[in-house]
């Protein structure tokens, strides 16, 4: 019997767990500072006491950014084995999270497999299981039955849940105070937003938010409180809806922690690149510096077939400016479910938005591998130059497929490299073009 319940609980009482043994080792970091930013709430390490091939991660101030793929079937696409495929690749590209966000049917079994063998941290939202775990229809779900779902998921071994407690009466009145373009885009926000217009009672995991965190605190899972009301276009970002909902989160935040409960802060959807910074200093400031997890942002309402790239720019922004961790966007975001190659493009995108973002904050040994590959690149080691690069595999291919006649060139500049030539006119070489056979 371990002498706490969660994390927070024991780095408060001054005791290192080994999942922050191994995360501090990961960041370069020493475990007593991690230790105290675990105690303060500004870093969170999900992790599932009944999630035994968890490889632990943590998230939030001095780390590194994380990232987090979505996948899961819905009633369209309701094909298992497509989404397990879904996994292996994320695992294969290293990400630190996965959420499943199925909404059909009994998911319980996926979730349960996927838990087995996931080192990546998995995270849910219970409010999208509901109708099919409860097998009732919205209007016949009672507050207590929310719960029992948040239970299931918890003792299934999930380390993270989205709960959208912040969208209570005060928020809707906001909300509805000023009308947007687009309303509520959030699922389980807008799922939460009907029942609570058909019963008239408040949202139930805000009215029992206590009984929520009792609930989370037994199995040490991280509680993500999520944004109802995030805005789904650029016209609708830090409205009053969005702000609002974003003062009831700050308020959750540090209840969450009162009860040993660590936490997550969601955030914006779509939003134009120059809000973007201070929307990041005010959620950290309100939120007293919790972790925040984004969705993008968005930058741009006009690019469905290319919101990795949009949501890439974002993310690279908001981390840059104190996001904590990424949510990936696919190309098929707005569109269908993703499929395999979607779900690789998003990954690349934010993998290469983390990175960016770590390298402009200063991360311990963010730049060590672009140090590693300009070396690679002075000396035209492609072997060298293929292994390092995020994706590899399709760098190659893409040497690969006009390939130079000489090799310590590409196809692009061939012997006109300006690397080449600098190097030979350094190493005291004449440099010739037309006589050279």
């Amino acid at each position: 019997m371990r002498e706490y319940a969660t994390q927070m609980e024991a780095a408060k009482k001054e005791i290192i767990t080994p999942e922050m043994e191994i995360v501090a080792a990961k960041e370069h970091m020493d475990v007593e500072v991690l230790r105290q930013k675990v105690a303060d709430g500004v870093v969170a390490i999900p992790a599932n006491v009944r999630h035994t091939s968890l490889s632990p991660e943590g998230i939030g101030s001095g780390l590194r950014t994380k990232i987090n793929v979505n996948l899961g079937i819905s009633g369209d696409c309701k094909d298992y084995d497509v989404e397990m495929k879904k996994v292996d690749m994320a695992i294969q590209y290293g990400v630190e999270a996965i959420m499943d966000l199925s909404n059909y049917g009994k998911t319980n079994t996926f979730r349960t497999e996927l838990i087995k063998r996931s080192p990546a941290m998995i995270g849910t939202v219970p409010m999208y299981d509901a109708i099919g775990y409860l097998e009732k229809d919205l209007l016949e779900i009672t507050a207590k039955d929310f719960l029992r779902v948040v239970r299931a998921h918890a003792k299934e071994g999930v380390d993270f849940m989205t709960i959208h407690a912040g969208i209570n009466r005060r928020a809707v009145e906001a909300f509805r105070r000023d009308p947007r373009k687009m309303n509520i885009v959030s699922r389980g926000g807008s799922l939460l937003f009907a029942w609570m217009m058909m019963t008239g009672n408040e949202n139930p995991f805000y009215e029992y938010y206590d009984e929520v965190l009792d609930i989370l605190r037994e199995y040490d899972v991280t509680i993500s409180l999520g944004d109802a009301l995030r805005p789904g276009c650029l016209d609708d970002s830090t409205d009053a809806g969005q702000i609002s909902e974003l003062i009831e989160l700050g308020a959750l935040t540090k209840r969450a922690w009162e009860k040993d409960v660590q936490v997550m802060v969601e955030g914006p959807g779509h939003m134009a690149m120059n809000e973007i910074a201070a929307n990041m200093k005010l959620q950290k400031r309100i939120c007293h510096n919790a972790p925040f997890y984004v969705l993008g942002p968005l930058v741009t309402d006009i690019a469905p077939g290319y919101d990795h790239i949009t949501s890439a720019i974002g993310g690279a922004i908001a981390a840059a400016n104190g996001a904590d961790f990424l949510c990936y966007v696919t190309p098929a975001e707005h569109l269908r479910l993703p499929d395999l190659n979607d779900v690789k493009e998003g990954i690349m995108a934010s993998k290469i938005a983390a990175h960016a973002a770590d390298i402009a904050k200063g991360v311990p040994h963010a730049m060590d591998a672009d140090n590693a590959m300009a070396k690679a690149r002075y000396e035209t080691d492609w072997e060298e130059m293929f292994k390092i690069a995020i994706d590899g595999e399709k760098a190659r291919e893409y040497f690969e497929s006009t390939p130079p006649a000489d090799r310590h060139t590409c196809s692009m500049c061939g012997k006109m490299c300006a690397v080449r030539t600098t190097n030979m006119i350094l190493e005291g070489k004449e440099v010739k073009f037309c006589s050279e056979k």
